[in-house]
């Protein structure tokens, strides 16, 4: 007869970015957004709190309305897991590591929602397609103007 032990310890989160590359999309936890991996990342992970600079491509209905990777663009800076964007991409972002590239489908109420975002645009209560990929993660706090570096490509 085996032996059970019972633990009342929480169980470790699960790894950064687990999903396998170019796996079915996931729905994100207490979300209805939802990540797939498109090219899996070995770098360092986003976290609540860093910076990351990130390609970024979104498209509404098959147009595009934004690319990072256009002439004249850059890559877009922001600290993860506190606001600065959209809630889909907010949590969606987080546990991606460098290198990593993803797809993001974000619903209307996890995006710009009922106002939709005129200037780019987005009209009201529409499903966003966004493609990630993360270039650099520096710690919290830093920055692509000060801070120390993580990891970048």
């Amino acid at each position: 007869m085996s032996k059970v032990v019972i633990s009342n310890a929480p169980s470790p989160p699960p790894p950064p970015s687990s999903q396998a590359e170019g796996s079915e999309a996931d729905i994100l936890p207490g979300l209805r957004t939802s990540k797939r991996v498109l090219r899996a990342g070995n770098g360092a992970v986003v976290t609540e709190g860093s910076t990351v600079v990130v390609h970024a491509l979104g498209s509404v209905a098959g147009s595009k309305f934004w690319s990072t990777k256009d002439p004249g663009e850059e890559a877009f800076e922001y600290t993860a897991g506190v606001g600065e964007v959209i809630t889909g991409w907010d949590h969606g972002a987080l546990g991606m590591r460098v290198g990593e590239i993803c797809e993001l489908l974000i619903p209307s109420e996890e995006g710009y929602g009922e106002d939709g975002f005129p200037a780019w645009g987005i009209p009201p209560n529409v499903t966003l397609k966004f493609e990630l990929e993360c270039l650099a993660v520096f710690s919290p706090g830093g920055g692509s103007n000060g801070g120390d570096v993580t990891q970048q490509v």
